[in-house]
C-alpha cells in the first residue's frame, strides 16, 4: 500500500510546535495500515521537522533558545539578507535539523515512544502556513 497526501499546517509563531495529533487527525488512512512507515517532508527552506519530547513544553522553549544562540541573526558574514535578519539563520537551522522525519506505523497509528512527538520547527518571525507531504508505505490491516 502506498499513499501520499499534502497537509497545510496552520501558521504558527516562531518556535517549536507539536504537530503529531494534527497530522494523525488529517490522516485517516493511517487506520488502514497494520505496519509501515510514514515519511513526512516539509516543502519549505525556513522551517524544519524533528522528533523529541512531547510532554514538557519547556523542552521546546529550550530548543528555540539553543538554536537562536547557536545560529544567531545579524552576522556580518551573511550575504543572504534581503528577506530579513531571520531568513539566513532559518536556512541554516533547517539544514541542521532537517526537512523530513520518518516514523514507523503500527496498527493504525504512529509508533512513537512514550515521550516522543513530531515538531514543526518554525524559524521565521512572520511565517505563513506551511505544507508537509506525508507518504505512507506499508501493509494494510488485512494483508
Amino acid at each position: 500500500m502506498w499513499f501520499q497526501k499534502e497537509i497545510r499546517l496552520p501558521a504558527v509563531k516562531r518556535g517549536f510546535h507539536l504537530i503529531t495529533d494534527l497530522l494523525e487527525a488529517q490522516l485517516p488512512e493511517l487506520e488502514e495500515m497494520y505496519v509501515g512507515l510514514a515519511h513526512i517532508f516539509i516543502k519549505h527552506t525556513s522551517a524544519s521537522l524533528t522528533i523529541n519530547e512531547n510532554a514538557d513544553p519547556t523542552v521546546r522553549l529550550d530548543f528555540e533558545s539553543h538554536f537562536n544562540h547557536m545560529v544567531p541573526e545579524n552576522q556580518p558574514y551573511y550575504r543572504h539578507t534581503l528577506e530579513g535578519s531571520d531568513d539566513m539563520p532559518a536556512h541554516l537551522k533547517v539544514s541542521i535539523l532537517g526537512a523530513s522525519v520518518t516514523v514507523p506505523v503500527r496498527e493504525g497509528e504512529f509508533n512513537l515512544g512514550t515521550w516522543q512527538g513530531i515538531y514543526l520547527c518554525e524559524h521565521r518571525d512572520n511565517a505563513s502556513k506551511r505544507t508537509v507531504v506525508v507518504t505512507l508505505h506499508g501493509e494494510g490491516q488485512h494483508g
